[in-house]
């Protein structure tokens, strides 16, 4: 039985302008499982660095206060000693693994810890069974996709079965199924081992129906803390850019905001909303698309593509097909998100797109240069100051341009700033002499990005001149941008179609919204949701269009 205490607890990173943690006073109970909100930067890796010891031990910096694991005092106790009963995972996983084999990685604590060759093992299958990855133990690390990173490393902090799991951003790289199943997992060991977990996410409406009770940071300070359905009462009038879809869909309707969908369904039913909205949603939720989805890419004035891949394979000599025969056209200014599943070849064909790697049968051509933003921000930052990475456009492209950031190093940036600084490298800045970009694909270029960020991104994607094809997991991202939505299954383009039409039907690859609605209508987002439910017939979409 193992519980957190942290006692008036601040924290500030060397050299930054600002505390990471104020006077933080928070208990956590044997065995709670607690989601850990709040925007980018506003301090929840901080805290959970805290709790696993790396924070001041690694880290260093101006360290206040008291934090005791499982009754080991922090400021005593380093990041070793901890690791006996603190299972970590951080939102870089490519960091944590340090060993040549997923199995050589999961049994690797495991025979640190002086376990015999039956407990080592037992522990190495047990965890790979709980995450689906039995099928990679005898694969090269390097040769992981992100998804498969992510559930490597947390399945190496699984092995031992740790009093108290530490998770920042733990389902950022999983597709809707991994994802779905990794919350069941931690729900599982939550109420068999009384495993104590600690879970910081911004994707809430992954987690929060499974939690006992969520805290909310802004600026290093806790600002709320209490069950799930009294954090979403609070987000719905005090943090809006915090809230579920789900229950900014309820707030609109007029019905109290509740975490889940089984919860949110009852609600709506309980307001006399959803009875029959299947047929009343039909026919008045055909929203017309956004202004940039109406843009005609057919007829006999259209452009050369901005992107083409014809035929493409890539066969491995030994080894799986890891592009089977895609076709694929983007038109100049075309918005397109590409899902799939993990390891369904999402970033292999992004890296054919770009140039990076050939295809062994079958053709790519591009109209111009194409900007590829890969999953690891970290391989695009080379100095030491967050101002001498990208021109001054592109930083005030991504909102890092404040004077809070210009000489921070990159290293000390929060998840999601990282990923705003890797793209702004990508980006440049047309005025820099390099040729436009005709394509911009990007993967997973939401890992770690709040809400808020998540907007504004959408926008910037929306201004550029360029194409864009990003691979994401992130289905409300891609119906906040896509103008088309495409499936990719074992290499393989098995959907290709209007993105109201691909993400409102089925159970994974769909919002919350449309989860919650049945898909009726083909609403993706709250508010089409909404207008849905409550709102006045929609004008007709062909007169709309024309």
């Amino acid at each position: 039985m193992t519980g957190v205490r942290l006692e008036r607890v601040s924290y500030r990173y060397p050299g930054a302008a600002s505390a990471a943690l104020h006077d933080v006073t928070l208990t956590i109970e044997p065995g709670e499982l607690v989601v850990i909100a709040g925007g980018s930067g506003s301090g929840k890796s901080t805290l959970l660095r805290a709790v696993s010891g790396l924070v001041p031990h690694f880290h260093g910096g101006t360290f206040a206060g008291r934090v005791t694991v499982g009754g080991l005092d922090t400021r005593s106790h380093g990041p070793g000693e901890l690791a006996a009963s603190v299972g970590t995972l951080f939102q870089d996983p490519e960091t944590q693994i340090v060993m040549g084999t997923v199995r050589a990685e999961l049994e690797f604590g495991l025979r640190n810890r002086g376990l015999g060759a039956s407990a080592v093992a037992r522990g190495v299958e047990e965890a790979a069974l709980a995450l689906g990855i039995s099928p990679l133990l005898d694969r090269v690390t390097a040769e992981l996709s992100g998804g498969e990173l992510q559930r490597t490393a947390l399945g190496a902090a699984l092995a031992g079965r740790p009093g108290v799991l530490v998770l920042d951003e733990p389902t950022s790289q999983l597709d809707p199924v991994a994802g779905d199943e990794l919350i069941g997992l931690l729900r599982r060991a939550n109420e068999d081992s009384d495993t104590t977990i600690l879970l910081a996410e911004h994707r809430l409406e992954r987690c929060l129906h499974a939690a006992d009770r969520a805290i909310a940071l802004e600026q290093g300070r806790i600002v709320c803390d209490g069950t799930p359905s009294e954090f979403l009462a609070w987000v719905v009038s005090q943090a809006p850019a915090l809230a579920t879809p789900g229950a900014t869909l309820l707030a609109g309707v007029g019905c109290e905001p509740v975490p889940g969908v089984k919860r949110a369904r009852a609600a709506l039913r309980s307001a006399g909303l959803l009875a029959g909205a299947e047929h009343d949603c039909a026919k008045r939720a055909d929203i017309p698309p956004k202004s940039h989805n109406r843009r005609r890419l057919r007829g006999p004035q259209r452009p050369a593509p901005a992107l083409e891949l014809r035929g493409v394979w890539h066969e491995l000599r030994s080894g799986p097909v890891l592009l089977r025969g895609v076709d694929l056209t983007l038109a100049a200014g075309e918005r397109v998100a590409l899902l799939g599943r993990n390891g369904a070849g999402k970033s292999t064909l992004l890296r054919h797109a770009a140039g990076l790697m050939t295809p062994t049968r079958g053709t790519v051509r591009a109209a111009g240069r194409v900007g590829l933003l890969m999953q690891n921000p970290g391989d695009y930052l080379v100095h030491d100051r967050v101002c001498d990475e990208a021109p001054a456009a592109a930083l005030r492209a991504v909102g890092l341009d404040g004077p809070e950031f210009a000489d921070r190093h990159p290293r000390e940036l929060s998840g999601g700033e990282k990923q705003r600084l890797a793209l702004a490298v990508v980006l440049g800045d047309p005025g820099d002499g390099t040729a436009p970009t005709a394509v911009l694909c990007l993967d997973e270029p939401t890992r770690g990005m709040d809400r808020g960020h998540k907007r504004s991104l959408a926008t910037l994607l929306e201004g550029l001149d360029g194409a864009v094809l990003v691979a994401t997991h992130d289905t409300e991202f891609a119906a906040s941008f896509a103008q088309r939505v495409l499936l990719l299954a074992d290499g393989a383009l098995i959907a290709d179609g209007p993105a109201r039409e691909v993400l409102s039907g089925g159970s994974y690859f769909v919002t919350e919204t449309a989860r919650i609605l049945g898909g009726a209508g083909a609403a993706l987002t709250p508010e089409q949701g909404i207008a849905a439910l409550t709102g006045p017939p929609a004008p007709d979409r062909a007169a709309v269009i024309a």
